[in-house]
């Protein structure tokens, strides 16, 4: 996506709390609204299928993806984070992402970055994972 281009934020509900483990979603401006709402729901999906290997949870609801950027060219970028920078499975879980993601219909590309800043803590998980994880 070009610097030129405007992008704007999208929450998947305006009206509720977000929770700690919703990424940050930016579209392009011609992106129209039924399929920014469509993207969210199936690249969400997506994410959940994806398992960090040594953890039994999902990547999203652990909180692992940070940010997730849809161009007009329909390109998928995500950030997403590891649970400890010296995690040795992340080129896996990086090809995961990029391959379930990049099976949402519409999606055109999927690049995946991997992030540590800020540092990923317990704080991201959803209630979901607590509750997988005995956190509660």
């Amino acid at each position: 996506m070009s610097e030129l281009q405007v992008i704007e934020s999208q929450q998947l509900d305006e009206t509720a709390t977000s929770a700690p483990n919703e990424p940050e979603w930016l579209f392009d401006q011609s992106v129209p609204e039924d399929e920014r709402e469509r993207f969210s729901y199936e690249i969400v999906c997506a994410l959940k299928t994806v398992f960090d290997p040594e953890i039994p949870c999902d990547i999203y609801e652990l909180g692992l993806i940070y940010r997730v950027e849809i161009g007009a060219d329909r390109l998928a970028k995500i950030d997403m984070t590891l649970t400890a920078p010296g995690c040795p499975v992340a080129g896996e879980l990086i090809r995961s992402v990029e391959t379930a993601a990049g099976a949402v219909p519409g999606i055109l590309g999927v690049t995946v970055s991997m992030v540590f800043d800020p540092p990923w803590d317990q704080g991201r998980m959803s209630d979901e994972a607590r509750v997988a994880l005995d956190l509660f």
